[in-house]
């Protein structure tokens, strides 16, 4: 098991991956924001799959007597499995992640770590946000369409830099591309989640372009985290409602067809509406049975699942001597 330093009251953590700047310059700028807080630190970069670039870089920075952690990941695993990866490494109490590329100015790191004083979780906002109207259109879409679904309002869940208490990622485990909701999962199980506006670095340009496939992840990826919200512990609510409301339509449409044969002289071969009426019944029936047998698994392992955390414990003192 790794031998955690007490030393270190800061560990900083950067999952680099096939989008990065120049990593030595971007060490530059991250050692001289560091600096200025006053605090021990540490800096873990984890390597997401083979890059000999990067390698190379990280190689001179080390040779050059730079203090830094290289974690090294034997291929692409993807942003939450690095980060997670850095955490297992890490030795200080608070977590700072950083991208491998500018996102935010250096001299917000300060601010960003002081919002822990009255939360748990501390995620950016950065401003003013560049970019034209139809990337501002997307960004308000997509992030109107997260706060529907989970009830939060966050304004740049595209932000990787964020400041939490090594609490949060010892209660969530991600995978995936759950790094860019990590903040809802954390308000989920119960931890203070704070957004505040920083100085948005003058090099964060994104020059490329997203995909209809990279629109269809990120929609995968909110429908997930929206049924991990809401009904991790209650699936019978999400495939009881939806296998009640497709029973319930089946049944009315069986129930028309019927009539229209008993009382109308209707012939029921050759209509498309009875194959449509019987699978909506059946179809109804099994997620209803499934929503079922996920309570039961639920209530088996209820005593192992821990869905909260305790803020703090006020105990009435008791005096050496009762009477």
């Amino acid at each position: 098991m790794l031998q955690r330093d007490s030393r270190i009251q800061l560990s900083v953590i950067v999952p680099v991956g096939p989008r990065h700047a120049d990593l030595a310059q971007l060490h530059g700028e991250y050692r001289r924001g560091l600096d200025r807080i006053g605090r021990s630190y540490e800096i873990i970069y984890v390597l997401d799959g083979p890059d000999p670039e990067s390698s190379e870089a990280f190689d001179r920075l080390l040779s050059d007597g730079e203090r830094i952690t290289v974690v090294r990941l034997t291929r692409l695993f993807g942003e939450s499995t690095a980060l997670m990866a850095g955490f297992e490494q890490a030795s200080g109490e608070t977590i700072l992640t950083l991208p491998a590329y500018f996102q935010i100015d250096e001299s917000e790191f300060g601010r960003l770590l002081a919002g822990l004083e009255s939360a748990d979780v501390v995620v950016c906002h950065r401003t003013p946000r560049a970019g034209g109207m139809l990337e501002r259109a997307r960004r308000n879409a997509f992030h109107g369409l997260v706060s529907w679904m989970t009830g939060m309002k966050l304004r740049d869940l595209g932000c990787s830099a964020r400041a939490m208490r090594r609490e949060v990622l010892q209660e969530i485990s991600l995978y995936g591309d759950q790094h860019r909701l990590l903040p809802v999962l954390a308000d989920r199980q119960g931890f203070r989640v704070l957004e505040i506006d920083v100085r948005q670095s003058p090099r964060d340009r994104f020059e490329g372009s997203y995909r209809t496939r990279e629109y269809a992840h990120r929609f995968l990826d909110i429908f997930a985290v929206f049924f991990l919200v809401r009904f991790t512990k209650k699936p019978l609510r999400f495939f009881g409602m939806v296998g009640a409301s497709l029973l319930c339509i089946g049944t009315a449409l069986v129930v028309y067809l019927v009539v229209d044969r008993l009382f109308f002289d209707v012939g029921l071969a050759n209509r498309p509406a009875l194959l449509l009426s019987s699978l909506l019944v059946v179809l109804g029936l099994q997620l209803f049975a499934l929503g079922l047998l996920g309570e039961l698994i639920i209530f088996t392992h209820a005593g192992d699942l821990k869905d909260y955390q305790v803020d703090r414990i006020i105990e009435f003192p008791v005096s050496e001597k009762l009477p």
